[in-house]
């Protein structure tokens, strides 16, 4: 809700992206580049994740299937890792019978210089 008097807000979003960025454009266009990225790697891990369980493997098989260890698995489906390969995501498609399909999308973001530029969505279809 916003307070049209001296242009004071009560809007917590636009309070703290104020505080974080103190009004500087720069900062505000790298800071929605970076919650983008992680919002695409939590989208990646979670996908991953799903694929998994509904194909009733373990984090073990799949990583036999795939040939790495558990510990890649399980960091390919945290939400903090950004170092998703389109090779192993490709090997992770055929192991649970499907098909890795990528499209770049235009994105939504209101920031001048990021409105033009695509981001990337890695999809799994049947």
């Amino acid at each position: 809700m916003s307070n049209t008097r001296k242009g004071l807000t009560t809007d917590a979003i636009v309070i703290l992206k104020n505080r974080i960025t103190k009004g500087n454009p720069k900062k505000l266009e790298k800071l929605e580049k970076e919650l983008e990225q992680e919002r695409m790697a939590l989208q990646i891990g979670q996908e991953i994740y799903n694929l998994r369980k509904k194909a009733k493997l373990t984090q073990q098989e799949l990583a036999d299937m795939v040939g790495t260890k558990k510990s890649a698995i399980s960091r390919l489906e945290d939400a903090d890792y950004g170092g998703h390969s389109i090779n192993m995501l490709l090997k992770i498609a055929v192991a649970v019978g499907m098909k890795l399909e990528i499209n770049f999308i235009k994105s939504k973001s209101k920031a001048k210089t990021v409105k033009k530029k695509a981001r990337t969505i890695a999809r799994v279809t049947a």
